[in-house]
């Protein structure tokens, strides 16, 4: 069983920044593939990030040049960095961690950018 704790959240003005963490329970990152979803009211969840356990990247085209998803492995910890933040970026986030039939999500943090 693997517990992932996000934090971060929290309201911003368009163009500002926020960081995400996700504190994963154990260290997991050498074998799952972790991520970063959000949703916004009324819509489906939608990916924003991944990281897999070589480094390799991938980012939903909307969020391309604004986020950078990393990890700290001494820590156990998945950070998403978002910059030039948009008040279409606001949604619920939430950090996963899969790995073959293992797919594990943390509680969700808010986001808001808003004037």
């Amino acid at each position: 069983q693997v517990q992932l704790v996000e934090s971060g959240g929290g309201s911003v003005q368009p163009g500002g920044s926020l960081r995400l963490s996700c504190a994963a329970s154990r260290s997991i990152f050498h074998i799952y593939t972790m991520g970063w979803y959000r949703q916004a009211p009324e819509k489906q969840r939608e990916l924003v990030a991944t990281l897999t356990p070589g480094g390799n990247t991938n980012y939903a085209d909307s969020v391309k040049g604004r986020f950078t998803i990393s990890r700290d492995n001494a820590k156990n910890t998945v950070y998403l960095q978002m910059n030039s933040l948009k008040p279409e970026d606001t949604a619920v986030y939430s950090c996963n961690g899969r790995w073959s039939t293992a797919n594990y999500w943390g509680q969700g943090t808010q986001v808001t950018v808003s004037s």
